[in-house]
């Protein structure tokens, strides 16, 4: 039973996320994920899931809060647009996901998160909690959705109805009870199948889920052997990422272009020649993407991507 005090943190908590920044903010119940259990288990025997054999481990701690966070009684939920108007690449250039234009978002996010939660404590020290931003076993996407941010489309990713479905997603667990938002059951996409059709490599599945074998998002990031050229030559010059299933989203129409600074993109990254980006050396690696999530690939894997794909546009 929530308290008059617990109701009014729940808006607090919200107002401190936006006061922060944040786009989008919900929170929903703790509770185990049965359905996406069995969704992520059959995915993964499958074989959709590709190399990322770290997915089927865990699975209970995956769909259950209280095993990642014992005591856990409220989601948090965050959404903060990448979505830049200005595009890199083209003519000949390799192209990185809009996500990889600025500093690393699990930085960037973490941090605000943490202020959030430390917030909370200025409120109530006995409060416990963590913060959590695409790194650990809990299912982002999953609880956007239970938090109220939005549905999942049919290329996998939430989009909410207002900014559209370039956003990342936070996650704080807390031992506190508030007042929740109603988990998000509407599916707007309606009999669109643009982001299935038009899909580079056919990687989407007709169920909401990804085949990451093909994925050009998996193939260039998680993946640390060379892409298969069958696959590479219809990349369209992507090397690190892929935007394509959102960029023809019609709910994108309208995306709210993100107000981060660290986000923005340099000067440097943005003016790279196709000769610059093909002859890149480790040095100018790391110079380049020293505070960027693209340092998580070793540069031989990533050199790898460049010269592979460069081949075919």
């Amino acid at each position: 039973m929530t308290t008059p005090a617990d109701r009014l943190s729940s808006r607090v908590i919200k107002g401190k996320a936006f006061e922060l920044g944040f786009d989008l903010c919900g929170i929903a119940p703790a509770h185990p994920l049965k359905e996406h259990k069995t969704i992520l288990k059959n995915w993964c025997h499958s074989g959709m899931n590709g190399t990322m054999s770290y997915l089927e481990k865990e699975m209970d701690k995956r769909t259950n809060p209280e095993l990642l966070f014992p005591g856990a009684k409220s989601i948090i939920v965050t959404g903060l647009s990448y979505y830049s108007e200005k595009k890199q690449g083209g003519n000949g250039v390799p192209v990185i996901s809009r996500y990889a234009y600025g500093e690393d978002y699990h930085d960037v996010i973490i941090k605000k998160l943490n202020r959030i939660l430390d917030f909370i404590r200025s409120h109530d020290p006995s409060v416990e909690g963590k913060s959590f931003v695409d790194t650990a076993p809990i299912l982002e996407k999953a609880w956007a959705r239970e938090a109220g941010l939005g549905w999942r489309g049919r290329h996998s990713i939430i989009i909410n109805n207002k900014i559209g479905s370039f956003f990342f997603i936070g996650v704080i667990i807390v031992n506190i009870g508030l007042d929740y938002d109603k988990s998000f059951t509407v599916d707007h996409c309606g009999e669109c199948r643009l982001c299935i059709d038009l899909c580079p490599t056919g990687a989407i599945n007709s169920d909401r889920t990804i085949d990451a074998r093909k994925c050009i998002a998996n193939l260039t990031i998680e993946n640390r052997d060379a892409v298969p050229e069958t696959l590479a030559e219809k990349m369209e010059g992507r090397i690190y990422g892929c935007d394509r299933c959102q960029e023809v989203c019609p709910w994108n129409r309208n995306a709210v272009p993100h107000r981060v600074l660290e986000f923005i993109i340099s000067g440097e990254l943005a003016s790279l020649s196709r000769e610059e980006w093909i002859s890149m050396s480790a040095d100018r690696y790391n110079a380049l993407f020293r505070k960027s999530a693209i340092r998580r690939k070793k540069y031989e894997s990533f050199k790898k991507n460049i010269l592979t794909i460069s081949k075919f546009f």
